[in-house]
């Protein structure tokens, strides 16, 4: 051990979920006739455009490329986000109200360090996106986990839970591990939960462009005070298959924006700027691939839907949307990690045991399908039915 000390939140704080599960087949070779079923992390099955790859190139041999960028992002992109939201939600963002990020965890990272102190509170739905819970144990946080009262999220569910020590609510829609697009008018009785009571609304959307419904996730951005209380947190990664390039955004106030500068200066300078180059591409000149892509990613959806209504297969779809499946396994008397552990050594399927995103989620996994082509899905419910004996 060194003689030097590690933080003991860092310390306390379990090894990030995706290296665990994936440390279960290090080193192993699959059979032709069984490979491995990876969907433990959500990883778009595609590369990018060939357009976006094609301008990188070019973009390659441009001396500019290789210098910083404004810490938070490049003019243009800033504008060309401001007007996607603007456009895709119905409502007003401006340029002033953008931070260019390395990817969304940044966004999240830098958002909540700028709301809290350490000590305070942030709300956080179970099941929950581990990498929140993860970030805000370590910054010495409390997250306070709740639990949905019915068969469904509703406002109540966090009224007895506000403290004066409470400065946000997070929430992923579509969700994430569940895949649960919540309702647009359910969305707004958290603005007005959160509005009433002095604490931000941060919402990870990172998965808004494989949304069921083509009409606006949500009417926030429609209100001329959304920037008082709402914190919108975005990803370029999954939308436009660049989950390398490490891009992400924050929209909210000009504020907060400035605040994320001084975190952005120090953490990164700024994202990558070639990273920004490709963002400013996708938005500018892929839409209809985007688009495509998404629909793509709905038609694995009813696939996987209908795969399991097959009358042999015990395990049950509780939810399903964007990149993600939230099933409930049979067996009553194993945890999630026995069960998951089982099908990586005996099924080749790797998936996340639900203990990874809360508490009394043992009976859960998730299941990222959007890692699979369509037609490995039928093989991956077959391989569940046969794990079943």
């Amino acid at each position: 051990m060194p003689s030097y000390t590690i933080n003991q939140e860092i310390e306390r704080t379990a090894t990030p979920p995706i290296s665990d599960v994936q440390s279960w087949v290090a080193g192993r070779v699959f059979p032709t006739n069984m490979p491995l079923l990876d969907v433990s992390q959500a990883v778009p099955s595609y590369s990018p455009a060939h357009t976006l790859r094609e301008h990188l190139m070019e973009v390659l041999n441009e001396p500019p490329t290789s210098i910083y960028t404004d810490i938070v992002g490049l003019p243009a992109l800033r504008e060309a986000l401001a007007g996607h939201l603007s456009e895709d939600y119905v409502g007003d963002i401006d340029a002033s109200q953008i931070a260019i990020t390395a990817g969304c965890n940044q966004a999240f990272s830098v958002a909540t360090d700028i709301l809290t102190e350490p000590g305070d509170e942030v709300l956080l739905p179970v099941p929950y996106y581990f990498n929140h819970q993860m970030w805000l144990e370590m910054r010495s946080l409390r997250p306070v986990f709740i639990h949905r009262a019915g068969s469904t999220l509703s406002a109540s569910d966090f009224e007895t839970h506000v403290t004066e020590r409470t400065r946000a609510l997070v929430l992923v829609n579509p969700d994430n591990p569940t895949g649960t697009e919540y309702s647009a008018e359910f969305i707004s009785c958290l603005f007005e939960f959160c509005s009433s009571r002095g604490i931000a609304l941060v919402i990870d959307e990172t998965y808004k462009d494989f949304r069921s419904q083509p009409e606006p996730p949500h009417t926030l951005f429609q209100r001329p005070d959304w920037d008082q209380h709402f914190v919108h947190l975005y990803s370029f990664s999954k939308a436009y298959a660049v989950t390398g390039y490490r891009i992400g955004a924050i929209a909210a106030h000009p504020s907060l924006i400035a605040a994320a500068e001084k975190l952005l200066d120090c953490a990164t300078i700024c994202a990558s700027h070639l990273s920004q180059r490709a963002a400013l591409f996708a938005l500018t000149h892929l839409d209809g691939w985007k688009r495509e892509k998404a629909a793509m990613m709905r038609e694995r959806v009813d696939v996987l839907q209908k795969c399991f209504m097959a009358n042999e297969l015990r395990y049950e779809l509780v939810s399903s949307g964007a990149y993600f499946a939230y099933v409930k396994h049979p067996f009553e008397d194993q945890d999630a990690t026995t069960v998951a552990r089982r099908l990586a050594d005996e099924f080749n399927i790797l998936c996340l045991p639900g203990s990874m995103f809360g508490d009394h989620q043992e009976r859960f996994l998730r299941f990222a399908f959007a890692n699979l082509e369509a037609d490995q899905i039928p093989e991956l419910v077959g391989r569940l039915v046969a794990s079943q004996d």
